[in-house]
């Protein structure tokens, strides 16, 4: 059997049904760790959804985790250390370590601001991916 997983985390306006957390006394609506669901090794996402108005109520940094928001839907705001970013869809965020973070969507945003953060860990990776093997004879399962 090959390596991979299948996962449904269901369209944009569904996600705001999902409940979870890295924790139970962290969990809340609009959030499913997608790497609890999935075998990962070397990165996790999580796929998130506010409501117009309503925000994360923390701070965080990562001492080792390096994150990439990427805004899909809706329009928000990120605090990073003592900086204020607009975000909505298209808008991507990395963050590195060390840096402290939180989120709101905007009160007046049209929809839920809807995202995925990526986490990466482990080992950093090449600028361009070395351990990969191409095959440009081999016929698209499609076709």
């Amino acid at each position: 059997m090959s390596d991979y997983q299948v996962l449904e985390i269901g369209g944009l306006d569904e996600w705001r049904e999902h409940y979870g957390g890295f924790r139970p006394e962290s969990s809340r609506d609009g959030r499913r760790v997608v790497d609890h669901d999935l075998t990962m090794q070397y990165i996790g996402m999580t796929a998130n959804a506010l409501e117009p108005g309503e925000e994360a109520g923390y701070w965080h940094a990562h001492a080792r985790i390096e994150e990439l928001y990427v805004f899909l839907g809706g329009s928000g705001q990120m605090g990073l250390d003592d900086d204020v970013v607009d975000v909505e869809p298209g808008t991507v965020v990395r963050v590195g370590q060390g840096v402290w973070r939180t989120w709101r969507a905007r009160p007046d945003s049209p929809e839920q601001l809807r995202w995925l953060c990526i986490r990466a860990g482990g080992s950093e990776l090449p600028h361009f991916p070395d351990d990969s093997t191409r095959d440009n004879d081999r016929a698209a399962p499609w076709a």
